[in-house]
C-alpha cells in the first residue's frame, strides 16, 4: 500500500486530475450545446449519459494502453500539397481521429451558429430556419463521436504524465465526477445567456482547428488556446454583469 500511495503518485493524481478537468471543459461545452436542442424533460439525462459515457471510454482505452499507444505508428504518408517537407507528412490513426473529430467540431459548432443565427433573424419559433429539437438517439450518437476524439486526447496526456495506472483510473473518475456535478449548471448557464452560448461555440470551432492542426502536427501551446478562451469569457461574463446592473441604476 506505501509503494502506491507515494508522493510522487499523489502529486501525479492532483496534477493529472486538475488537467482531465481542464480538458473536460471541451466535453462539457459541447454536451450543453447539444442537450440544449433536446426536449427539457430529456436533457438531465441525456447529458449524464454522455459524461458517464466519456468515463467509460476513457477507462477501456486506458486499460488497452497498448492498443492506444499503436495508434501513434504510421499508417501512410501524404507526399502532396507540399506537406511534411520533402518527406512527406506520415498519418497515424491518432491523427486520422483528431481530423476527422476537429472536422466534425467545426461543422457542427459551425451548423449551430447558422441555426442560431438564422432562427433569430426570423424571429419565429416555426420558421424553416429556426433551430428544431432532435431525438436523444441523436444527441447520443454526435456526444459518442466527440467522447471517442476528447477520450483519446485526454488518454495521451495521461499516459505521458503517469505511470502508474491507478492513478490514471481514479484521475479519470474525479474528473468525471466534477464534470457531473457541474455540468447541469453550466448547461442552464449557457441557454440562459445566448452570448455565452455564441462564444461557447466560437471556442469549439477553435477546439475543432486546433484538432484539426494536431493531425497534421502542427502542434500549439494549449496554454494560449485556453488562456484566449478564459479572457473572452471574463470579459463576456463582465458585460453580462454590467448588462444586469444597468435597470437598478435607473
Amino acid at each position: 500500500m506505501a509503494e502506491i500511495f507515494t508522493a510522487e503518485n499523489l502529486i501525479a493524481l492532483v496534477t493529472l486530475t486538475s488537467l482531465e478537468i481542464v480538458l473536460g471543459i471541451d466535453n462539457i461545452v459541447f454536451i450543453a450545446i447539444l442537450c440544449g436542442r433536446l426536449p427539457e424533460e430529456s436533457r438531465a439525462k441525456v447529458r449524464q449519459i454522455g459524461l458517464l459515457l466519456a468515463m467509460g471510454m476513457r477507462i477501456v482505452l486506458l486499460l488497452s494502453i497498448f492498443w492506444v499507444m499503436k495508434l501513434t505508428a504510421p499508417i501512410f504518408t501524404i507526399t502532396s500539397f507540399g506537406l511534411g517537407g520533402a518527406e512527406g507528412l506520415a498519418i497515424s490513426g491518432k491523427d486520422l481521429v483528431l481530423l476527422i473529430g476537429g472536422a466534425f467540431l467545426i461543422f457542427k459548432a459551425t451548423k449551430e451558429i447558422h441555426h442560431k443565427i438564422e432562427g433569430a433573424a426570423e424571429g419565429s419559433p416555426d420558421s424553416p430556419s429556426a433551430p428544431r429539437h432532435i431525438t436523444v438517439n441523436s444527441a447520443l450518437t454526435q456526444i459518442v463521436m466527440l467522447d471517442i476524439v476528447f477520450s483519446l486526447d485526454s488518454v495521451i496526456t495521461a499516459v505521458g504524465m503517469a505511470e502508474a495506472i491507478w492513478v490514471m483510473i481514479a484521475a479519470v473518475l474525479i474528473s468525471v465526477g466534477v464534470m457531473m456535478v457541474f455540468a447541469g449548471k453550466i448547461s442552464r448557464f449557457v441557454e440562459r445567456h445566448p452570448s455565452i452560448k455564441m462564444l461557447a461555440l466560437s471556442f469549439l470551432i477553435m477546439i475543432g482547428a486546433l484538432l484539426v492542426a494536431e493531425g497534421l502536427h502542427q502542434h500549439f501551446p494549449r496554454g494560449y488556446v485556453y488562456f484566449a478562451m478564459a479572457f473572452s469569457l471574463v470579459v463576456e461574463l463582465l458585460n453580462i454583469r454590467a448588462g444586469a446592473r444597468k435597470p437598478a441604476a435607473r
